[in-house]
């Protein structure tokens, strides 16, 4: 038996047809990373393609790594030799080989957000632009939207005309990539960008590129920008081998510049370009497929498919309605435990999806309450942590002493008594010899305005003198190691009395085991090479499938997951399609909307809830909004139960005739408004706390201080003190490894070791 015979036959379209343009329509669920390994074993395999000469490109490092393994497992020798890799990815191999063509060090730095941030903080400091008319963080928006659309500082102050605000921006565009280039660093904008710039300026590299390879196939195409497509395109010029694989009803990346017409638009720069439609789903029941599908066919800018599945019809959907956000997050975690409970579902198979972060506060709250384990994705990230930031710029700077940032985080962490003057006037040196920060600062003796702090810059000067010369003989690890123990970081930090030392240090053993890990899994491991795979890694990249927990994530991150159980919160019109959205009055920004509710609801796999609330605070303020149109747009007999009759249009219904906010709210004693207290998660407010919380919990617990106890979500710990209330006991707990919390005994529902 064939490995293709198990392809259904679009796929086996998808499969076999290899010469030329392909635009592969793949459906949500559809098996179209299945189509893109087998397709890549057919090139191989029967056609007879030098592995060397396919790419496959992917937007993450899960995504590409999962597509590697089953490449692997599908080809065996010679796999290797494929490039299945990010954009971010291709674009830093690329220039760490030929970005000298263009004016940069092959050994460039690639800035995050925070140094971003960080750059632009000086740069409006310097050309004395006021932040709070023009915040930081959108002038950077403004300035990721011209790379996107690969406009140059020059191109947009030209574009400005006689706007200020514009000129304004561009000013600040051209500083800040003369302060990066400067610093011989990139963001990640520029990976792309840069790698079109060298493409176009170097023909003959471009040439060498479009040569090896000859079959190129891009996932999630529907996610692509302007700059990305003009990267793909250029690579694909000399063969136009271009196999694209995507899905316009799940393009929701708009407001990180993807462009939904270069899916939309395929056929017209191909005009011989093969289009096969995937429809097959392999997730979902038809009840959840029918749903979608009635949702999304009310947007007119798309490609016309609808998803069918043979698993049979299942589960009817289900529509629940509160009177406040407060009953829906409480409905939400009750409805999870009985889930549990019966069995038909464990915690990792459920999650919680939201239009916005800020949702998810009721609902932690809720769920410790519950004592249900829960992840929230999109939290800080491991590197973005400041201890592990400090160690890097540590490694970055012994890599690239061009980076001035870098340098300037770590020249007094841990102290060694150089003040911001001193920091100050080096930097002038640095200016007006035109040489880097780190580069001034091995000049220490000629800069006669530093007087006697000369003598304190010097030790830090040597010792990453020190550190350099190591890297020839030192493994990752050994240097790592030298690094804390010379500068005496995780003594410092031992020694300090910060509550959150101990977490700080157990993230540097963390970071440690990263940089074991990196040099198991790479034949000829550097500390380059080690510091891409970190500043390339993403959050959902983060997500642990194999733990037991429920997520909780907003409908962005939650893309290309599924789970068995599912929850759509906050189906409301002014939440979910947003305020913004609707008094737009553009009916593209709704269109993208609707999109995301289909991705949502596309998410669960056998059971899916719709929970609608007629009151939410937000932003401190009460409001009334009607249920969702994309709820409306399902038809009522797929569903469990009827949509209610409107009392009254919110939009137009005055404020007078809505019942006030405490006839709508459960009423509670003073007792159970008492906040409940629980490390890293707040307090709970009036509205947070749980119907008969204040509860007698039925006399003492049957623990007490020195024995040892087990939490649902914070483990095992040890009884510190019981302080009898009114209503509960107060416990403190030092748990294992999350630390000490503070909890009320009927909530904690600790159980004795």
């Amino acid at each position: 038996m064939s490995i293709y015979d198990t392809l259904n036959e679009q796929q086996k379209e998808g499969v076999f047809t290899v010469d030329g343009p392909v635009l592969l329509l793949a459906g949500a669920g559809s098996g179209k990373t299945r189509v893109l390994t087998h397709r890549i074993a057919y090139l191989i395999e029967e056609i007879g393609v030098n592995p060397w000469n396919i790419m496959a490109i992917t937007f993450t490092n899960k995504a590409a790594g999962e597509m590697k393994e089953r490449v692997e497992d599908l080809v065996g020798f010679g796999s290797d030799s494929i490039w299945v890799t990010t954009f971010h990815s291709t674009c830093v191999r690329i220039l760490r080989r030929y970005i000298d063509r263009i004016g940069y060090d092959n050994n460039f730095a690639i800035y995050d957000t925070d140094d971003q941030k960080a750059v632009m903080k000086d740069i409006c400091k310097r050309l004395q632009v006021d932040t709070k008319m023009m915040k930081e963080r959108s002038i950077l928006a403004a300035i990721s939207s011209a790379k996107d659309e690969l406009v140059s500082p020059n191109e947009y102050s030209l574009s400005a005309g006689g706007d200020f605000h514009k000129q304004k921006i561009a000013q600040i565009y051209q500083e800040y990539q003369a302060a990066l280039k400067k610093n011989n660093a990139v963001d990640f904008d520029d990976l792309i960008m840069k790698t079109v710039e060298l493409f176009k300026a170097c023909p003959d590299v471009l040439k060498g590129y479009q040569e090896r390879f000859k079959y190129i196939m891009v996932d999630e195409y529907q996610d692509t920008n302007t700059a990305q497509f003009e990267l793909i395109k250029l690579l694909a010029g000399a063969h136009h081998n271009l196999c694209v694989v995507g899905d316009d009803d799940q393009s929701i990346y708009k407001f990180r510049g993807a462009n939904i017409r270069n899916i939309l638009d395929f056929e017209k720069v191909y005009p011989e370009a093969a289009v096969i439609r995937l429809e097959q789903n392999y997730r979902s029941t038809q009840n959840v497929l029918d749903a979608a599908n009635a949702v999304i066919r009310n947007n007119k800018g798309r490609k016309e498919k609808a998803l069918w599945t043979d698993k049979g019809e299942g589960n009817r959907i289900h529509f629940r309605q509160f009177d406040t956000a407060f009953e829906e997050a409480e409905f939400v975690a009750d409805d999870i435990a009985r889930k549990k409970r019966e069995g038909s579902f464990d915690y990792g198979n459920c999650a919680v999806l939201f239009r916005t972060n800020a949702q998810a506060r009721l609902l932690e709250e809720r769920f410790v309450v519950e004592g249900i384990p829960y992840d929230v994705v999109g939290g800080t990230n491991f590197y973005a942590r400041k201890e592990i930031k400090d160690l890097l710029a540590y490694l970055k700077t012994i890599d690239n002493g061009r980076d001035d940032l870098a340098v300037k985080r770590i020249i007094n962490v841990p102290k060694r008594g150089i003040g911001a003057t001193t920091i100050a006037k080096v930097q002038d040196y640095a200016d007006m010899k035109e040489i880097s920060f780190y580069d001034a600062l091995k000049e220490a003796d000629e800069i006669s305005t530093i007087g006697k702090s000369g003598a304190k810059l010097k030790p830090f000067v040597s010792m990453i003198q020190a550190f350099r010369s190591k890297l020839s003989y030192y493994s990752l690890e050994d240097l790592m190691n030298d690094i804390i123990e010379t500068t005496g970081y995780v003594k410092e930090l031992e020694a300090s009395d910060e509550e959150d030392a101990e977490n700080r240090i157990e993230n540097i053993d963390e970071f440690i085991s990263k940089i074991v890990s990196y040099e198991e899994t790479h034949d000829e491991p550097s500390l380059s090479e080690f510091l891409e795979e970190v500043a390339l890694v993403a959050d959902i990249d983060n997500v642990d499938g194999d733990s037991n927990k429920v997520l909780l994530m907003t409908l962005h991150s939650a893309k290309g997951l599924e789970f068995g159980s599912v929850y759509l919160t906050g189906m409301e019109d002014g939440v979910f399609p947003g305020y913004m959205s609707i008094v737009a009055d553009d009916p593209d920004e709704i269109e993208e909307e609707r999109r995301l509710a289909y991705v949502g609801i596309t998410r669960a796999k056998e059971d899916l809830t719709l929970c609608y609330a007629k009151q939410r605070m937000i932003r401190g303020e009460t409001q009334y909004n009607a249920v969702s149109r994309f709820v409306k747009e399902i038809p009522e007999s797929l569903m469990d139960n009827r949509l209610p009759a409107p009392k009254y249009d919110p939009i137009t219904t005055p404020a007078s005739k809505f019942k006030p906010v405490a006839s709508l709210a459960p009423k509670r004693t003073a007792a159970e408004n008492k906040p409940f207290i629980a490390g890293g998660i707040g307090s709970f407010g009036a509205m947070g706390i749980v119907k008969g919380a204040g509860a007698a919990p039925g006399g003492r617990p049957d623990y007490d201080a020195g024995d040892r106890v087990r939490h649902i979500k914070y483990g095992d710990g040890t009884v510190l003190s019981m302080e009898p209330g009114p209503r509960d006991y107060k416990v403190t707990v030092d748990f294992d490894e999350a630390g000490q919390k503070i909890m009320y005994a009927a909530f904690a529902k600790l159980k004795k070791l």
